[in-house]
């Protein structure tokens, strides 16, 4: 898909809070072509998405998960450089941190899937750490290839249950399209550090179960996600001492 077209189907997606339009960057669509490109040649052998349109991909799966983006690292401008998100290849997936020991934050998408919110949340905001944690061995290969086609460093592809995470490690953990909803929130947020946050990627029909599961943390007001009339971003911070 030609990167023209991505960026013009992700404009109304790329406000942050405050409702101002961060600086993209070329680049940042190319990848997103790769990302697609890949994606659709991985699908039809192990079900990463029911979506197969190219544009309806761009608009359901990255301009959602770049939306969230904007809203957890707004002041990020997403233009590359050789010092930050994009360099060659060098290091084993599954060594934690290993080309950034201080990132700006360690962000984990949970039940990761086809890396949707994980992977556009890190094309957009380079300098952070992102563990994918996702359970089935397939996936967890097709993830590996994304980010080795990607280039991208600082990525921890966990094929493991979230259970097994030591609690507390994270500044941020993402929820998009996961089963067993009620089930999996205790899960993410025992994963939070102190002040971390929890960026959930929801229905509205999900707005009160997730408030009422997790009442400890403090809920901002939900944001609807541009072109939807139910998908919601709801956002909660951890005040609660580890």
């Amino acid at each position: 898909m030609q990167p023209a077209r991505i960026a013009e189907l992700l404009q109304p997606f790329l406000h942050d809070a405050n409702g101002e339009r961060p600086t993209t960057n070329d680049v940042l669509y190319k990848y997103i072509s790769t990302y697609i490109d890949i994606l659709l040649h991985w699908n039809p052998r192990i079900n990463l998405t029911a979506i197969c349109n190219e544009e309806e991909i761009v608009t359901r799966h990255f301009g959602e998960s770049l939306f969230a983006a904007t809203h957890l690292f707004p002041k990020v401008s997403s233009a590359y450089s050789a010092s930050s998100a994009v360099k060659a290849f060098d290091v084993d997936l599954d060594v934690p941190g290993a080309q950034s020991p201080r990132p700006e934050a360690r962000l984990a998408d949970l039940g990761s899937g086809a890396g949707f919110p994980g992977i556009p949340i890190k094309l957009w905001a380079p300098n952070i750490s992102v563990t994918l944690i996702e359970s089935s061995h397939k996936k967890s290969t097709f993830l590996k290839e994304v980010t080795r086609a990607l280039t991208l460093t600082d990525i921890n592809i966990q094929n493991t249950r979230a259970e097994t995470l030591p609690a507390g490690a994270f500044d941020v953990v993402t929820l998009r399209a996961v089963e067993r909803f009620a089930h999996v929130l205790p899960i993410a947020a025992r994963l939070l550090a102190p002040s971390g946050r929890l960026a959930l990627l929801i229905s509205s029909s999900q707005l009160a179960q997730a408030r009422s599961t997790l009442p400890d943390l403090t809920w901002q007001l939900p944001i609807q996600v541009p072109h939807s009339k139910s998908r919601l971003l709801l956002i909660g911070e951890n005040h609660k001492d580890k």
